[in-house]
């Protein structure tokens, strides 16, 4: 990059709006966003709320009724077939239920594989020494390639998960509430394996969570939704200590230690 010359957001959206049925419940209306390189913005409101609608309509696993999304400098909104696939690798989403996203009959060593055989990643001969160095990198050995995912735990389920999401070396992460279904310990620990990436890798999240107190520690900035809009948006530790929308103080007084 050329001096004085200003980093592109990885993700832009602008405008995004997506109808669900008569009273559009879920859906969205007119939002817009941006999210920088190596940054994590949380995303947090209610059930229905829109926030998953967001999150599917940006991995185009949905098209919006109107808006763009801007990956990279690229409108991808209307992007489809071989263009869209061969963008696929660089964003990539992780699921709250990391047992419902794999084939429950394929081994880890089959999970994994399948992101460098689609995208030509790597040549087949090279595909047990990748395996290895991504189970290594999420804090597992060799010998889980041949297990099946009803073998593992839960936090070793999300880091296979994550683990799969990284091995594209991605731009951009979705995660849908990732450790909700957690315990407290093993919640810290995949939190601390995914900035430890973004260290690494300069990659960015958009971090979708019920969880204030998460999203604290979490992330950088926040916006909260409320029936499909963007009510309030800044830095994340000063909504929390002065909220602006009555929608984000009932979420703070939910959370007894964050309303203390």
């Amino acid at each position: 990059m050329t001096e004085g010359a200003v980093a592109l957001p990885v993700l832009e959206v602008k405008n995004l709006a997506r109808r669900f049925g008569d009273r559009g419940s879920g859906g969205l209306k007119d939002v817009t966003f941006s999210i920088a390189q190596g940054e994590t913005l949380a995303v947090v409101g209610a059930s229905g709320s829109g926030k998953t609608t967001l999150a599917r309509l940006i991995m185009r696993l949905a098209k919006p009724d109107n808006g763009s999304i801007i990956f990279q400098g690229r409108d991808i909104t209307a992007l489809g077939g071989e263009s869209l696939r061969r963008l696929r690798p660089r964003f990539q989403m992780i699921f709250q239920d990391a047992l419902a996203a794999f084939n429950p009959r394929a081994t880890v060593r089959r999970i994994l594989e399948d992101p460098l055989r689609i995208h030509a990643l790597a040549e087949p001969r090279d595909f047990d020494a990748a395996v290895d160095a991504i189970l290594e990198r999420v804090g597992l050995g060799s010998e889980f390639r041949q297990r099946l995912p009803l073998e593992l735990s839960g936090g070793q389920r999300q880091r296979i998960a994550i683990a799969r999401a990284i091995l594209t070396r991605p731009d951009l992460v979705v995660l849908d509430e990732p450790v909700s279904a957690l315990d407290v310990s093993v919640r810290a620990q995949i939190l601390n394996l995914l900035l430890d990436l973004q260290e690494e890798r300069g990659v960015a999240y958009l971090f979708i969570s019920h969880d204030l107190a998460v999203v604290r520690a979490f992330a950088d900035r926040m916006i909260v939704m409320d029936e499909g809009r963007i009510v309030e948006s800044g830095g994340t530790e000063a909504i929390l200590v002065s909220p602006l929308s009555e929608t984000t103080r009932s979420l703070i007084q939910a959370v007894p230690r964050l309303a203390d």
